[in-house]
């Protein structure tokens, strides 16, 4: 991997090179860690002093064409391989510069892989398969490193290759494979003469582009609200990812960030888009034995008053150690049906029998 990376990383070049590492955190010259399988753990592995890092950064920093300094003492990029890369450094980083990369993996996972990984069983892929081609705009929650990305790669490899797609990122990771796909990436500012792009005016310039779907990498701010009128004006099958903790937080995730685009949209309206954009939301989280799995998975039904109601489709029974459902039949299913899309007797009971457990 290293060989895309004309920056001499140093110590760092070892760990670009192992496929087993996903994740590199220098905390100072003498504190290096890694996250393997979704554990973090130390290394040996030493700067020779400070300068050297901060050497390091500049090198980073001037490859990507920005600055890194007093006035400037936080640096987000890509490094040539594809990797992310987060630079802190002195005065706002107390106890030193420090770095942080995440590794670009150019694969995306097969559905072998994540079922062995035990991301979820094989009922529970068919089910978002089925949902991709049924055209169910959904979200993708969880928190830092639970594995959304990976997920919504996953999802995007069951879009119709005669979809024309618009991604919009803040640091391009998808790897969608079709071939009417427009790449947009979102652009920071600085002092001089460089214009700030956000998110949000990416996906109003995408609504321009006639997507079919509209993959946003992750919804963090104003963008909320032109992402949810996308879902709700043709773009169906439309997909972003979240940070929250459960599906239900997610949604209130969504009504904060609507509020951050300066509308005075009531706060019963406001849910009223939520309710009737999103359909299907999926909760991933990393456990505390490093692995990746969806634990929630609802349906957003509609609105009861003023409060947004959801129904459980599937759940991961931590106590049994495997994938449950309480029988619900999710309302959308009249799509899947529409596109000639059936499941088998007792799909949505846990009488089903699944072949291939995740583990």
């Amino acid at each position: 991997m290293i060989k895309n990376n004309p920056i001499d990383l140093g110590p760092l070049d070892q760990l670009m090179n192992d496929p087993s590492i996903t994740e590199i955190m220098v905390n100072g010259p003498s504190k290096i860690f890694v996250e393997t399988r979704g554990t973090l753990k130390s290394t040996p592995l030493s700067f020779r002093s400070e300068e050297d890092l901060l050497k390091l950064f500049q090198q980073i920093a001037h490859s990507l064409g920005k600055t890194l300094d007093e006035k400037n003492p936080t640096l987000d990029g890509r490094l040539p391989d594809g990797s992310r890369v987060n630079i802190v450094i002195p005065p706002v980083a107390v106890d030193g510069p420090s770095i942080t990369i995440r590794k670009f993996s150019p694969f995306v996972l097969s559905l072998e892989q994540l079922m062995n990984s035990g991301m979820f069983d094989e009922r529970m892929a068919y089910f978002l398969n089925c949902c991709v081609s049924a055209r169910i705009n959904m979200v993708v929650s969880g928190g830092t490193g639970s594995g959304k990305t990976t997920l919504l790669n996953f999802l995007s490899s069951f879009i119709d290759p005669h979809d024309r797609v618009v991604t919009i990122e803040d640091t391009a990771e998808l790897k969608i494979k079709i071939p009417n796909l427009v790449r947009l990436e979102s652009r920071p500012g600085n002092l001089r003469d460089v214009t700030p792009v956000t998110i949000r005016q990416l996906v109003i310039n995408a609504l321009r582009m006639r997507p079919d779907r509209i993959v946003v990498g992750e919804c963090r701010g104003s963008e909320a609200l032109d992402m949810l009128f996308a879902m709700n004006t043709g773009h169906e099958g439309s997909m972003t990812t979240v940070h929250s903790n459960t599906a239900r937080d997610a949604l209130r995730r969504i009504e904060s960030m609507v509020m951050l685009a300066g509308t005075d949209l009531p706060l019963r309206t406001i849910r009223e888009y939520v309710s009737s954009a999103i359909q299907l939301v999926v909760n991933v989280q990393r456990g505390q034995d490093g692995k990746r799995r969806i634990v929630e998975m609802i349906e957003v039904s509609g609105m009861e008053g003023d409060v947004i109601t959801t129904q459980e489709i599937f759940r991961f029974n931590h106590k049994e150690g495997r994938f449950t459902t309480p029988g619900f039949v999710p309302r959308f299913i009249s799509k899947f049906q529409l596109r000639n899309i059936a499941f088998p007797p007792d799909f949505f009971s846990d009488r089903y029998k699944i072949t291939k457990k995740a583990s």
